[in-house]
This record gives structure tokens, C-alpha cells and sequence, in this order.
């Protein structure tokens, strides 16, 4: 039993021995399989100074560049049965839809390539004659107008505020860059057409622009009218562009001469003869200095202060030898709508450009002429939308002095805003105000009477142009809200009495002020009692 156990154990560790020694060959054989070939052998180039060696590499590069052609072959029959592949499924797509609205009854237009462009630029037509580009549109309310916002070469002046927007500020965003400067650069183009222009004009450039104000209707486009520099004085170059949701289309191109376009400058009156004096300093300097083309009728109530007024009328007239001016003398209550509107009927000439004024404006004499281009008699009246300055005493509260006046006139958040609830400083032709019929003289004392003449040109056939300006300034006055107005007029009164103060911040600060002191107060104690 022993011995047949010895012998058992003794052939265990032979076939252990075989084994090891077969799996060390195995491993041996492996290595030699996977070790990878030298240079020579895994390129299979023979050597240079070998005999062969030239005829070699020459039959190696024939037989790579035999290769490479059948696999651009390849890629080329792959290209060319994938574009086969793409035209049949356009196909089809095509006729689905064909199949899908001949089934709903729209026929899609099957026209040759001429007749669907000549439809489309119908329809970009139609979009133009639909954007109150031509011809004004009937509007129901004041508030279904579209205004226009304004901008120069630097800056774009625009209503929607808000918490993030300015008055005034540079185009931030790109894409609203970007697409002020190629209606810019659009216009450019027109007029530096030589199939339009003589063999010597001279060419136009950025610097000849001027202003521009554009709008746009989120059912048709965008409408841009741009204002250039002419070749003389007191002439414009204006481009009437649109963009219908597409390419840049140019609508218009006109040449406007105001030399001889007079301004009649309105203005009803009942005593402030200090805002009267420190209005006609700035008639003076814009209108008779600089512009040279403005009348002026002063409609006065009253005779309490009227010498003053006239008295001052006289020392601008002999200083400055301006003789082109009406003072007209009426008694009863003060009634703005009755002042202008007998002012506009008194003038006996021909046609003439009315601006609407009051006495606590400031305007510039680039104003005068945004005035001229923005109007055209039975066709189009201006509604600016002036920057009314906030309380000075506020908002300069923490120096030492108020600034001079043109120095506060800039146009920022903290120092007034656009007026876009006012309708009263306007441009129109006299024949347009007499045909809508003028005022509604049955309103009387402060409001109401503007925006009743407002609404009669939006339901017209005029053109209305409302959009910011940036020279034209209401100058902050106190406002007193008198008991005799009917309730909706002193509500109106009050809400623009508030609105004249300061900002919303700068009102929650007086409204705050009592906790702003009562913390400085606690800041100061607590200050006082570490120093003991």
C-alpha cells in the first residue's frame, strides 16, 4: 500500500514538472510572436545603398499613390450617392407637402423661379404700404401709436426706460449696433450711387450724417429715416429705408432745402415774466443768433404784467434788430388751447410751419430743423418728445450751488426723463391744423386740450412722427394744481407734479429719509461710545 502510494505521489510531480515546462515554452513562443519588427521590416523598405533600392521606393510610392486614388474613388462614389439620396428625399418631402395642402385646399405656387421673385417683392411692397410709410393710419387711441426712437452717430435716444435702459445710451448690445450701422451704411450706398449722382459730386460720408429715427412693427418691419448734410446751407439729403423682416429695402430718396421754411413760433402767456425773460434769452441766442428763420407770436391774458412782457419783447427787438415778431392781447382766463389756437389763425400769410411752445422750454437750433424734416404740410406732423428736467433743488441738493442752466440740460436718468405723457410742444403746418379743425376751445385751464388735438391727427390720414428728442427741454418749475380743475384734470395735474420731482430712487430717498437719519444718528452714537 505504501508503495502505491509512493509511486502515485512520484507521476504527480512528473506531469506537475511537464507542465511548468510546457507552459514556460508556450510563454516563450508568445513572446516571440508579439515582439514588434524592426524599422526595416515593418515599413518593408529596402535600404538606400541597396542595388534595388531606388527601383523599390519608386514601386513602394506607386503602389501608395495607387491607394490613395482608389480611396478617393471611393469617397467620391460615397459623396455622389449620398447627394442622389438627398435629392430623392427633398423629392419627396416635396411632394408630401404638395400632397398635404392640395389635400387642405392651399395650392402651394408652383410658379416659375421669375414669378415667385416678382411675388415676393409684392409682398415686401405690401409690408411697406401697410408701415404708415406713404400714408398715415387710422389709429382708435393714443396708445396704438408706434413711437419712433432717435439716434446719432454716438448715441440712441429711446422711451422704454426701464430698470436696465437709459434715455440716452450707447447701442450696447451688438446685434442693435450692428443693425443701426448698416442702415447707415445702406443710405451711404444710395447716395454715393453714380447712376444717381453727377460725374463730380462729392462723395458722402458718416460724418454728413446728421439723425436718424426709426421704428418697428413687430407684424411688418423696421422703418428708418435718415438725415444727411446737403451740398448747400440749409439743405438735407433724407433716405427712407424699411427692412421688412428680410433684406434692407430702400424706399425713398429725397432732397429737402429749408433755406426759406419759417417756423412760427407759438406761445400763450398769463403773467411769469421771469420764464418769459429767460425764454426769449434763449429765442434770442437760437432763433434770431443762429437760425434766422422763426417768427414769433406771443398771445397774452390779461393785462396784469403786461408791460413787462412787452418791455422785454422791445429791448430783445432793438438789441438784436429782430423785428419778425406778434404780440396779441386777450382778456379773459388763461386757456392754452384757445392762445394757440388763435395764434395759428391770426397769421395772414402763406402756408407756415407752426411750433406749438410754452414758456418753460428750452430748445436748441438743431431742434428748429428736426422740426422742418419731420413735418410736410397734408402729410405729416411732428409730436417730439422733449427730456423734462427734474428739480434742480434735489437733484443737486448735496453741492454747494446749483450749475448754470446749460449745464444741467443733459440727458440722464438722474436728471430728468422723456415726457412721453405729454403732447403739447409739437410741429405742424398751418393748413393741417385748420383742416383737422384746431382746438377744443370748450376746454379750459391746465391739460386735456393737447392730447384731444393728438388724437384727432391718429385718426387722420396724417403721418405722425413721435419719437425723443434731444434738444428740446422742459425746465422744472413748481407746479401748482388749482381747486376749479374737474377732478380728471387735477388728477392729471398731480401725477405730473409727482413725476417732475426727482427720480424713483431719489424720491424713495426723501420718502426714507427719517430711517437714513435715525441710523446715521446710531452710527454716530456707537462711534462716540467706543472712543469713552
Amino acid at each position: 500500500m505504501m508503495m502505491v502510494r509512493r509511486g502515485l505521489l512520484a507521476w504527480i510531480s512528473r506531469v506537475v514538472v511537464l507542465l511548468v515546462l510546457l507552459c514556460c515554452a508556450i510563454s516563450v513562443l508568445y513572446m516571440l510572436a508579439c515582439t514588434p519588427k524592426g524599422d526595416e521590416e515593418q515599413l518593408a523598405l529596402p535600404r538606400a545603398n541597396s542595388p534595388t533600392g531606388k527601383e523599390g521606393y519608386q514601386a513602394v510610392l506607386q503602389e501608395w499613390e495607387e491607394q490613395h486614388r482608389n480611396y478617393v474613388s471611393s469617397l467620391k462614389r460615397q459623396i455622389a450617392q449620398l447627394k442622389e439620396e438627398l435629392q430623392e428625399r427633398s423629392e419627396q418631402l416635396r411632394n408630401g407637402q404638395y400632397q398635404a395642402s392640395d389635400a387642405a385646399g392651399l395650392g402651394l405656387d408652383r410658379s416659375p423661379p421669375e414669378k415667385t421673385q416678382a411675388d415676393l417683392l409684392a409682398f415686401l411692397h405690401s409690408q411697406v404700404d401697410k408701415a404708415e410709410v406713404h400714408t398715415g393710419v387710422k389709429l382708435a387711441t393714443e396708445y396704438a401709436a408706434v413711437p419712433f426712437d432717435s439716434f446719432t452717430l454716438q448715441k440712441v435716444y429711446q422711451l422704454e426706460t426701464g430698470l436696465t435702459r437709459h434715455p440716452e445710451e450707447k447701442p450696447v448690445r451688438k446685434d442693435k449696433r450692428d443693425e443701426l450701422v448698416e442702415a447707415i451704411e445702406s443710405a451711404l450706398e444710395t447716395l454715393n450711387n453714380p447712376a444717381e449722382n453727377s460725374p463730380n459730386h462729392r462723395p458722402y460720408t458718416a460724418s454728413d450724417f446728421i439723425e436718424g429715427i426709426y421704428r418697428t412693427e413687430r407684424d411688418k418691419g423696421t422703418l428708418y429715416e435718415l438725415t444727411f448734410k446737403g451740398d448747400r446751407k440749409h439743405e438735407f439729403k433724407r433716405l427712407i429705408l424699411f427692412r421688412p423682416f428680410g433684406p434692407i429695402m430702400k424706399v425713398k430718396k429725397e432732397k429737402l432745402n429749408m433755406a426759406n421754411t419759417l417756423i412760427n413760433v407759438i406761445v400763450p402767456l398769463a403773467k411769469r415774466v421771469d420764464k418769459f425773460r429767460q425764454f426769449m434769452q434763449n429765442f434770442r441766442e437760437m432763433c434770431i443768433e443762429q437760425d434766422g428763420r422763426v417768427h414769433l407770436t406771443v398771445v397774452y391774458f390779461g393785462k396784469e404784467e403786461i408791460n413787462e412782457v412787452k418791455g422785454i419783447l422791445e429791448n430783445t427787438s432793438k438789441a438784436a434788430n429782430f423785428r419778425n415778431f406778434t404780440f396779441i392781447q386777450l382778456n379773459g382766463e388763461f386757456s392754452r388751447g384757445k392762445g394757440l389756437d388763435v395764434g395759428a389763425r391770426f397769421w395772414k400769410g402763406s402756408n407756415v410751419l407752426l411750433f406749438f411752445c410754452d414758456v418753460d422750454i428750452y430748445f436748441t437750433s438743431e431742434f428748429l430743423n428736426t422740426c422742418r424734416l419731420n413735418t410736410q404740410p397734408g402729410k405729416k406732423v411732428f409730436y417730439p418728445v422733449l427730456f423734462s428736467q427734474y428739480n434742480p433743488g434735489i437733484i443737486y441738493g448735496h453741492h454747494d450751488a446749483v450749475p448754470p442752466l446749460e449745464q444741467q440740460l443733459v440727458i440722464k436718468k438722474e436728471t430728468g426723463f422723456w415726457r412721453d405723457f405729454g403732447f403739447g410742444m409739437t410741429c405742424q403746418y398751418r393748413s393741417d391744423f385748420i383742416n383737422i379743425g384746431g382746438f377744443d376751445l370748450d376746454i379750459k385751464g391746465w391739460g386735456g386740450e393737447d392730447v384731444h388735438l393728438y388724437r384727432k391727427y391718429l385718426h387722420s390720414n396724417l403721418i405722425v412722427v413721435r419719437t425723443p428728442v434731444r434738444g428740446l427741454f422742459h425746465l422744472w418749475h413748481e407746479k401748482r394744481c388749482m381747486d376749479e380743475l374737474t377732478p380728471e384734470q387735477y388728477k392729471m395735474c398731480m401725477q405730473s407734479k409727482a413725476m417732475n420731482e426727482a427720480s424713483h430712487g431719489q424720491l424713495g430717498m426723501l420718502v426714507f429719509r427719517h430711517e437714513i437719519e435715525a441710523h446715521l444718528r446710531k452710527q454716530k452714537q456707537k462711534t462716540s461710545s467706543k472712543k469713552t
